[in-house]
């Protein structure tokens, strides 16, 4: 372990339901019921490419665009008295910190909502690099994001422990060459059957240490 990757949302702070029911309300509006269980299971990844998936060319790439800062913006509203990092992440934040291994973002969020939870938390500076969904090309489960968040830091993704909560995660992650820790905030274990990289499920980081993630 040279280095720590960790994805956003429903891995630092626990906000997927939050998402998922933004997401559920915009679909509405557009005309696509769907229930809650089935936008979890669905809609993930960056905001257009979830609107051409669902719409196809329905909408322009310029529709697509007001369409997801719609929706992030009511995700904030929703969740701005809620936001903290999962249990345990400040201390082993600091832990890494200290031992001087270094620490990047990769996450599929827009960057308004990085920001939100970077500024929001003061939690930058802990950081060789954040990335976002208009930091890449590709988004998740392409390895893109993986890459450059490794690169931020001098390394390999190979020599970098990702830290998701998403199949689609650890699929980047699969494919980067990463091994992975699973945060259960948002998906079951049976869901992550076939992720060789997958070392260990963790239900937040109260029990996350430096010499735990070593031996893992």
């Amino acid at each position: 372990m040279k280095g720590i990757i960790f994805d956003m949302d429903g891995t630092m702070v626990d906000n997927m339901m939050t998402h998922h029911r933004a997401w559920q309300r915009k679909l509405a509006s557009l005309g696509l019921e769907m229930p809650l269980e089935e936008v979890r299971e669905k809609v993930h990844g960056v905001n257009t490419e979830i609107l051409e998936r669902l719409f196809g060319d329905r909408f322009t790439p310029e529709e697509r665009l007001r369409i997801s800062e719609e929706k992030e913006a009511e995700y904030r509203r929703i969740f701005r008295e809620e936001l903290r990092l999962v249990s345990g992440l400040p201390e082993f934040l600091d832990e890494l910190k200290a031992a001087g291994i270094p620490m990047a973002v990769g996450t599929a969020a827009p960057p308004e909502n990085v920001d939100f939870v970077m500024d929001e938390l003061s939690i930058r500076h802990y950081f060789k690099g954040v990335f976002h969904a208009g930091s890449v090309s590709k988004g998740k489960p392409d390895p893109e994001i993986f890459e450059k968040a490794a690169e931020s830091m001098g390394l390999q993704a190979k020599d970098c422990i990702v830290f998701e909560d998403s199949p689609t995660g650890a699929e980047a992650a699969r494919r980067a060459g990463s091994p992975t820790v699973i945060l259960t905030t948002t998906h079951e274990e049976s869901e992550f059957q076939g992720f060789p990289n997958v070392k260990k499920f963790i239900p937040d980081f109260s029990e996350v240490t430096v010499d735990r993630v070593r031996a893992w």
